[in-house]
């Protein structure tokens, strides 16, 4: 296992990553992406055993329901880059065991896995692409590298070109689980590749973005400033992969395999994310509605309630998916797909309607109150502390530090990122939909309303 300072000393390879226009050499010292650095290096520290056969516990693969629920804690723990890597493995390991037909691939991906657990690195997930004309598939792109795909194939490997988008820590990871964005069609074979590529890899360039605060004071961004992390914008700029780390090349059949293996994890990650901050949103609008002396208003009870059943609906959906677990070949267990989709939807699209109830019941201080520093301005900062000052002699620091934290979450940068992936994360709100119903048993419902009914199903037309 690494340590955290091994972990830094481990980003210096030359890698090829950039962020505001320039070139990035020294990540761990850069201002902005140093500050993510060190998250995860603190995250290897406080996991890191010093056993020689020891494993990270963040990387083990769950065998029950017991170990699947024992995870998620662990993993709420740990930095994003933790979260990245568990999916990234468990998506192998749950593909391969959706392809029995390809031993080949299945024991790379084996072996691929197990080197990774004794490696301790840190792999991030690379499935959406640039796609271009996005009503067009890929196979009719004016451009074909609007998605990732093969250019050369030799004897030892393949040359891959294309960009992924919206991939959450590339340039603090070490390995980069590059897969087909969906299904592929006779024809698409080059684009049907999946295979894990070193993120200093010849040919691999990284842009960053980055919702971090820019400002002295960290103070006004309470939260964010502790827990931050820059998404990549991956460049392939033919690249070569050597088949060892190929997973899938030109089995079109297989290509939404990995997807939909990802789709799974991600929104296991995605809902018991959910779950934890939908509590946090109702902890945040009863703390505030008392402090602004409206807790026993009943406008406010009833958006607080709202808020309450939001919470407990997503938490029922995160345990009943885990509760009912499936097992694959191997017997690695993973969550119920009807469960989570369906708590992953109901979650994410009503995200903005939950923001909205805080935002009612906290009032415009979130984006309006002073900052931390104006309570120690000689002139000044007796008034703000005065004025701030809520029901109940709630005292007036309290209280905007409430608002800040409710702004940090819900109405700056932050806020935004959160709003944008909780829909994105795993496929939008209509891959959700698609899956829910796939795994729902709409004829047994239809059996049920007929047996209610005291009817017999229609005889098929002949």
């Amino acid at each position: 296992m690494m340590t955290g300072e091994q972990y830094r000393a481990s980003l210096d390879d030359g890698r090829a990553t950039f962020f505001e226009g320039e070139r990035v050499d020294d990540l761990p010292g850069h201002p902005v992406l140093g500050q993510a650095v060190n998250v995860v290096a603190n995250c290897y520290d406080r996991f890191y055993s010093a056993e020689p056969e020891a494993r990270s516990p963040l990387m083990g693969i769950p065998r029950s329901a017991d170990d699947l629920k024992a995870r998620i804690p662990l993993l709420h723990q740990a930095d994003m880059l933790a979260h990245t890597t568990y999916s990234s493995i468990m998506t192998l390991i749950t593909a391969a065991g959706r392809m029995p037909d390809q031993p080949v691939y299945n024991e790379r991906i084996m072996a691929y896995v197990e080197d990774m657990q004794r490696s301790d690195i840190r792999i991030l997930q690379c499935i959406t692409d640039a796609k271009g004309d996005r009503s067009l598939p890929p196979g009719k792109q004016p451009d074909p590298d609007a998605y990732t795909h093969v250019v050369e194939r030799r004897e030892d490997g393949v040359v891959i070109r294309g960009a992924k988008l919206h991939i959450t820590g590339a340039s603090l990871g070490h390995e980069l689980l590059t897969i087909p964005t969906k299904a592929m069609k006779p024809g698409e074979d080059d684009y049907a590749i999946a295979c894990c590529v070193p993120v200093n890899a010849p040919g691999v360039k990284i842009v960053n973005a980055s919702y971090a605060p820019r400002h002295e004071d960290v103070r006004h961004f309470p939260i964010s400033a502790n827990k931050h992390c820059p998404e990549g914008f991956v460049i392939f700029d033919d690249v070569f992969v050597p088949n060892e780390r190929i997973f899938l090349d030109g089995e079109i059949k297989y290509a939404a395999n990995f997807a939909h293996s990802l789709g799974l994890w991600e929104r296991l990650g995605s809902l018991s994310q959910l779950a934890d901050d939908a509590d946090i949103l109702v902890g945040f609008a009863q703390l505030i509605s008392e402090a602004n002396g409206l807790a026993r208003v009943a406008h406010v009870r009833e958006k607080i309630s709202d808020l309450i059943i939001y919470a407990t609906l997503i938490r029922a959906s995160l345990e009943a998916a885990i509760h009912n677990c499936d097992f694959g070949p191997d017997g690695a267990a993973f969550p119920n797909e009807l469960y989570i989709n369906a708590g992953k939807y109901h979650g994410a699209a009503n995200y903005s309607a939950m923001v909205r109830h805080l935002h009612d019941v906290s009032g415009g201080g979130i984006v309006t109150t002073p900052t931390m520093a104006d309570l120690e301005n000689n002139e000044v900062g007796a008034l703000v502390r005065k004025y701030m000052a809520g029901g109940a002699g709630v005292a007036g620091e309290y209280r905007m530090k409430l608002f800040h934290a409710i702004r940090d979450i819900t109405a700056d940068s932050y806020g935004g990122w959160r709003f944008v992936t909780y829909l994105q994360a795993g496929g939008g709100l209509y891959a959700q939909r698609i899956v829910t119903r796939r795994h729902y048993d709409l004829e047994g419902a239809k059996a049920a309303a007929l047996h209610s009914a005291h009817m017999e199903a229609e005889p098929a037309a002949e």
